[in-house]
């Protein structure tokens, strides 16, 4: 499928679902809409990824385009008006759009009633199945070991950390899945639940139900973690996931550098021991399990040498071994948990 991803302002630092799938889709992303960057290229500002043109608006991009995809979501996961220019156009030239947002572009009803006129569809990525429940307590019965990504913060690299090590794990020949529970990772894996708007009683639940259905399918499945045990929104999507997915081991995810929990600065981030302290007690009483490795993002930091000695610092203060899956790969980890 071709596609164009929509950025405004926010590429690329603040744009994880467009580096997402500019990362691990395979999607053919024939252009990034960022009217701040306009006339430049992916290229410039991210060298492992996909690249294409950034360009100003839709109406700007160029040849065939199957769907636009909304590569942002801001804190509370709202539409902005100043993209509705770009949606109507995609729909217009018969694009469907694909969005991650709490706002769902289908209840929209000038964009129902043109992707109704255009034959297009609207996919509202976050908007969870009608018929979860609450968990069983069963997800430990599967014939997978199950590993989940957990976090000091959100985006930290918790969705980038399970697609890496879900790759390294099939490339060293074992049989392994991504189980997807936010916007980008079902993005790029074509399904899953979106766990932050599913009714709380269900969270569990409704990660159960993913670990289940493909947990006798493979030898390995990589849960993809949402927000931090101790973030002041998130919190709560955090342990539906942990307890959910009753997890054989842990990969602690940390941004370097980062001291304070991304939007609320007011909020100190806690040691790293106390992080690992924190996720295995929550989870013991359900499932007894251990920070058995961490991943580092180092992707702030420009020299190598010095994004080495944070690594060895973070892995100092972890206890286990640690890597920076994007810049360094993913085997260390990967040996720690397999």
């Amino acid at each position: 499928m071709r596609i164009a991803i929509l950025a405004h302002e926010k590429f690329p630092d603040r744009a994880k679902t467009a580096l997402g799938i500019l990362r691990y889709s395979d999607d053919e992303v024939i252009a990034v809409l960022d009217r701040d960057d306009a006339g430049t290229r992916v290229a410039d500002f991210v060298r492992d990824v996909q690249d294409a043109p950034i360009v100003s608006r839709m109406s700007d991009v160029d040849g065939p385009v199957d769907a636009l995809v909304i590569g942002i979501a801001p804190i509370g996961g709202g539409f902005d008006e100043s993209w509705r220019e770009d949606v109507r156009t995609a729909l217009e030239r018969g694009c469907d759009v694909i969005s991650g947002l709490h706002y769902f572009l289908a209840d929209d009803a000038e964009f129902a009633a043109l992707a109704a006129e255009n034959d297009c569809e609207l996919w509202d990525v976050r908007k969870p199945p009608t018929d979860l429940t609450v968990s069983e307590g069963i997800a430990a019965d599967v014939d997978a070991d199950v590993i989940l990504t957990v976090g000091t913060d959100c985006s930290v690299g918790k969705m980038t950390v399970s697609m890496e090590l879900a790759r390294a794990a099939r490339e060293a020949g074992h049989d392994a899945a991504v189980i997807p529970t936010g916007q980008t990772g079902i993005m790029i894996e074509g399904w899953g639940n979106p766990i932050d708007r599913v009714v709380s009683d269900f969270a569990a639940g409704a990660v159960e139900e993913m670990i289940v259905e493909k947990g006798d399918e493979h030898d390995y499945l990589f849960v993809e973690g949402q927000g931090s045990i101790v973030h002041p929104a998130y919190s709560a999507v955090t342990c539906g996931i942990l307890h959910g997915a009753m997890a054989d081991r842990l990969v602690l995810c940390h941004d370097a550098g980062r001291e304070a929990i991304h939007g609320y600065e007011s909020f100190i981030l806690p040691s790293i021991p106390t992080y690992v302290d924190l996720y295995e007690d929550l989870a013991s009483p359900v499932r007894e399990t251990t920070v058995a490795a961490g991943a580092l993002n180092t992707a702030r930091i420009d020299d190598e040498a010095t994004a080495r000695r944070e690594l060895e610092a973070y892995e100092g203060e972890l206890g286990v071994p640690a890597s920076d899956v994007v810049r360094f790969g993913a085997e260390p980890i990967l040996e720690a948990i397999l």
